[in-house]
């Protein structure tokens, strides 16, 4: 039984509830039995971090102190010791770290990779980043995503090991660049490389000019390459529960790409059709279909009474 204050349950569901349905959703019906708790702080806890680091009118000294108190905690609490001034979200790492006995866990994966994407989110604010930096963020990002999902969703099941892994996140992650580019660009995050503004001179938010829409081409040609060998990572996966999030968390970004494509790498203001009940039915029955076409068919997804 995984071990952790009551409160930080609750805690943890409200503001993943709040945050996301999809997310409370699926950590309620998917994930592991014994594992449901932390996954709630896992989602909690960094959605709780990433809105500090958000916050309107922020600025770098406040952020940089904000993520640093949180990268110290991380240290501090997996060398065995708990700082006595712990806010009420804080406790959920602590509760995350407390109940993380594996050595090189998924879970400490996640924590540490999400971690550096946090700590880039502040600091990255208001300047232009470079090609290092951006492949660095994707690889924090899917490092983290992927191994969460096998550490709370199968995690006795097993996965291959391979360059493949991660591909389908990170594929993900240039999708959900692309798509909040212009709502980024308002709050001061630039997903473009310094590089090709800097080569091609022009602004980071010319996002309609031709040299543009020829970077914002080539990102959606890498992350369609990226879904096709994530995709057949994916049907490797043993556990079907694994394999449904796996599908589920990448098939909303599919549908972006299309989009993308249809309005000639003219990145939109927002993408809000892709909540709309319909589109999620269709990716629901496309989801579905992945699942079980997939060498390994069987699955068992939790009813309210089991979760």
């Amino acid at each position: 039984m995984i071990k952790g204050s009551a409160p930080s349950v609750d805690l943890a569901e409200s503001i993943t509830w709040a945050a996301s349905k999809q997310t409370y959703y699926t950590i309620r019906y998917l994930v592991d039995r014994d594992r449901v708790p932390d996954a709630y702080r896992t989602y909690a806890y960094f959605r709780w971090v990433d809105d500090q680091i958000d916050q309107p009118g922020a600025e770098l000294a406040e952020r940089s102190a904000f993520v640093e108190r949180q990268r110290a905690l991380m240290e501090c609490l997996y060398r065995g010791q708990t700082p006595l001034d712990l806010t009420i979200e804080e406790q959920l790492l602590a509760d995350l770290v407390r109940s993380d006995r594996e050595m090189n866990s998924g879970l400490q994966t996640y924590i540490r990779n999400m971690m550096s994407v946090m700590v880039f989110d502040a600091y990255r604010r208001g300047r232009l980043i470079s090609q290092k930096e951006l492949n660095e963020y994707t690889r924090w990002l899917a490092t983290a995503v992927t191994e969460a999902m096998h550490y709370f969703i199968g995690h006795c099941c097993a996965s291959p090991h391979n360059e493949a892994r991660y591909l389908a996140v990170s594929a993900a992650h240039i999708v959900h660049m692309l798509r909040d580019a212009q709502e980024d660009i308002r709050e001061g995050y630039i997903n473009i490389p310094r590089e090709y503004l800097e080569a091609h001179q022009i602004a980071a938010d010319e996002v309609n000019s031709d040299i543009y829409r020829i970077w914002v081409k080539s990102r959606v040609e890498l992350a369609r390459n990226y879904f096709k060998i994530g995709a057949n990572y994916l049907a490797q996966v043993q556990n079907p529960r694994c394999r449904l999030a796996g599908y589920a968390y990448t098939a909303r970004f599919t549908q972006v790409l299309d989009a993308i494509e249809k309005s000639g790498y003219r990145l939109q203001e927002n993408y809000s059709e892709f909540r709309h009940p319909a589109t999620a039915l269709h990716m629901g029955w496309t989801v579905l279909g992945l699942v079980f076409n997939s060498p390994h068919s069987e699955i068992v997804v939790r009813t309210r009474s089991e979760a």
